[in-house]
């Protein structure tokens, strides 16, 4: 959490963005205040999704750090969920028209725009998370996840626990952000068992690739159909479907962004965690001390504590996960993130 000095602070900005809140809904979707003893003259802050909230875990962390950062500086938060360009677009001008603080984007939709309107603003300060964009202006500051880190530690996990030699990923669309993810439980697999295949991804696509629990389970059972007996769900909120073939049809499968292990008993190994809202709290924080974007935290991973495994988080041992029962396999996770913390070890990121 913030440090006591910040709401110090908050109260000397504090009349900055107040006019704002009077916008109560945009394009998009709904908008919130955050935190019910925010005080009306404090600091606002405003976060934009890329998709709706629903059961996107990625989505939910970040509402969640931006009214944890609203209530540390004693101000407001609101919440625009869009759902396409159109909409990702009026929230974003939406919100540089109440003139908040900062205006916190998540999602590698926003790459284009985002640039855009911070230099057609250059009053406003912007923080893009999950992308980066080159030659991006100075008020608009990025951040971005290792997630090749938690993933090959996964990977891991499905080299040593395989018995038909032979794994893989399911992601939403094939891109680079996606691959880090598939790419590094690749590696990581590789790692442990020489023996191993790793097949090329399976791609959900579609019309909503993000959020279309039925299609991820017909292009899992699909990729089960294949020999494929550990999968990697890289689905967003299309895992719930990914993760329902699983149990269906007795292979294994791995979680992301927030623990999916009791979503069905027995067929979730393990999965990664990214937490947004650490990320949030943290360079929202930093532009209130007044760093530049130069100088702000860009990239989290296993050592920043951005990104994990729900195996290595404080609540492992309730989490449901089934790498739980079994210590060896355990034993090696932690010794290879201890590697990769400590530079011992580097993943790469996907080209």
């Amino acid at each position: 959490m913030f440090l006591t000095k910040r709401r110090a602070r908050a109260a000397l900005i504090a009349g900055a963005a107040s006019a704002a809140l009077l916008l109560t809904s945009c394009a998009g979707g709904g908008s919130d205040a955050g935190g019910s003893d925010a005080a009306a003259d404090g600091p606002s802050f405003i976060y934009i999704t890329s998709d709706p909230i629903g059961q996107n875990e990625f989505l939910k962390s970040g509402k969640v750090g931006i009214d944890a950062v609203a209530e540390s500086y004693e101000g407001t938060a609101k919440t625009y969920e869009s759902k396409d360009d159109a909409t990702r677009r009026s929230n974003l001008e939406a919100a540089i028209a109440e003139a908040p603080e900062v205006v916190v984007m998540l999602g590698f939709q926003f790459a284009d725009v985002a640039k855009e309107l911070a230099e057609q603003n250059p009053q406003q300060k912007f923080l893009l998370i999950d992308t980066f964009v080159d030659g991006a202006p100075e008020n608009l500051y990025q951040a971005t996840f290792r997630e090749q880190e938690p993933s090959y530690l996964l990977g891991v996990e499905a080299g040593l626990l395989t018995q038909a030699d032979k794994v893989g990923s399911v992601l939403s669309v094939d891109n680079e952000l996606l691959r880090k993810y598939s790419d590094g439980f690749a590696e990581g697999a590789k790692s442990v068992n020489s023996a191993v295949d790793t097949v090329e991804p399976q791609i959900i696509g579609g019309e909503n690739p993000f959020a279309d629990p039925a299609r991820g389970k017909e292009q899992a059972l699909a990729f089960a159909s294949t020999g494929v007996d550990q999968v990697f769900a890289v689905g967003a909120a299309s895992n719930g479907g990914i993760i329902e073939a699983a149990a269906e049809k007795g292979f294994s499968t791995y979680g992301v962004d927030a623990n999916q292990c009791d979503l069905a008993p027995g067929s979730v190994v393990d999965g990664t965690v990214k937490a947004v809202n650490k990320v949030v709290e943290t360079v929202v924080g930093e532009i209130m001390d007044g760093t530049s974007s130069a100088e702000a935290t860009s990239s989290f991973g296993l050592k920043e504590e951005g990104m994990t495994v729900v195996s290595l988080t404080e609540d492992a041992a309730d989490s449901g996960c089934t790498v739980m029962e079994n210590a060896d396999v355990l034993a090696q996770v932690e010794e290879t993130r201890d590697a990769i913390v400590s530079g011992e070890l580097e993943i790469a990121s996907a080209k």
